[in-house]
């Protein structure tokens, strides 16, 4: 016997949104200036003191790489003749902060190159850190650490990466100089032309006519006001940030196809539509219709009841899927469908 699943669909009146739904955002959650960010760094280091569990003989790198560095202590070693069990190449990453300096802490990754079984119980020793541009702007050094969740065996646990918590000492600035700039340009996470527009109002409200400029749909420019550009601007770019913005972005569904999730905001509609599913028949109506073979649920022109119904009836992740990618292709889901 079929199944008939009914949803009625009111539609909303002109000038109704969802705005009242949806949290305004500070600026700084929502764009950056552009060029302040995270760098990366990387070096090549070696992690000793390992029960055992280094690289084994067939590790070439290792072996070379702990006899140049024995060399540089005055050691002179055949680097066939050593023996590495103890001991395991890592490639060594970071991320230092915009405005770090000289001394500050950073936290390091440290990941195996060869074959080594585990880094548990190792120390790193001395690393240099580089960018890109081939300087060194780190130093990292000390014992590592693994993280094992609690009840977990080392049999159960990834044990070729490991991190250093503050283990990279900051030794050269990445220089970022913002007193004496006159403009400023902003960058949107996600761009969007209506939230650009909408953060380029509140700026201008908040400091002053003609302060922000939108330049395209994830570009803000900001001219610095005279009486702030020249030692003023960190005070410009505080003011700017703690703005509140209601953001605006393209309705999206989106389906977990393993466990059956499905994330919609409360702006996502459906126009009208009917389909037919194997034994599942969906019908979607700007009028409720009274029979007993039809299921009515409370007026609505959102995803939500929909998927809520149709779990109701244990419809399985796939065939959910498949409805929804229906209704899509229909072209009656007004949002972007992603499954993941």
């Amino acid at each position: 016997m079929k199944r008939v699943f009914h949803v009625m669909l009111f539609i909303i009146l002109a000038g109704c949104g969802f705005l009242s739904d949806v949290h305004a955002a500070r600026i700084k959650d929502l764009a950056a200036i552009k060029g302040i960010r995270e760098n990366q760094l990387i070096g090549y280091g070696l992690v000793v003191g390992l029960n055992g569990t280094g690289d084994k003989e067939g590790v070439g790198f290792t072996k070379q790489a702990l006899a140049n560095m024995m060399e540089k202590m005055n050691v002179f070693v055949d680097s066939s003749q050593l023996k590495v069990k103890n001991v395991a190449a890592v490639m060594v990453t970071a991320n230092i902060p915009p405005f770090a300096r000289i001394g500050d802490k950073i936290d390091v990754t440290a990941s195996s190159l060869g074959d080594a079984k585990s880094l548990k119980g190792g120390t790193l020793l001395v690393t240099p850190l580089k960018g890109v541009n081939g300087e060194v702007y780190a130093i990292a050094q000390g014992p590592v650490t693994l993280a094992i969740p609690s009840g977990a065996g080392d049999r159960n646990s990834h044990l070729q990466v490991a991190q250093i918590t503050n283990g990279a000492s900051v030794e050269q600035e990445i220089p970022f100089k913002l007193d004496g700039k006159k403009t400023l340009t902003l960058s949107l996470f996600q761009p969007d032309f209506t939230t650009a527009g909408r953060m380029a109002d509140t700026i201008n409200a908040s400091i002053g006519e003609g302060v922000a400029n939108v330049i395209d749909a994830g570009t803000l420019n900001l001219d610095v006001p005279e009486k702030m550009w020249q030692k003023n601007v960190a005070e410009f770019i505080a003011d700017i940030e703690t703005l509140t913005v209601v953001p605006d972005t393209v309705a999206k569904v989106i389906i977990n196809e393993k466990t059956g999730t499905v994330v919609f905001g409360s702006d996502v509609t459906i126009s009208n539509v009917a389909i037919a599913h194997g034994d599942l028949s969906v019908s979607i109506t700007g009028a409720p219709e009274k029979k007993e073979s039809v299921m009515d649920l409370p007026g609505t022109s959102t995803i939500g009841e929909l998927v809520r119904g149709l779990n109701s009836l244990g419809v399985k992740p796939r065939d959910l899927i498949s409805i929804l990618q229906s209704i899509k292709a229909a072209g009656a889901l007004q949002a972007e469908l992603i499954i993941i």
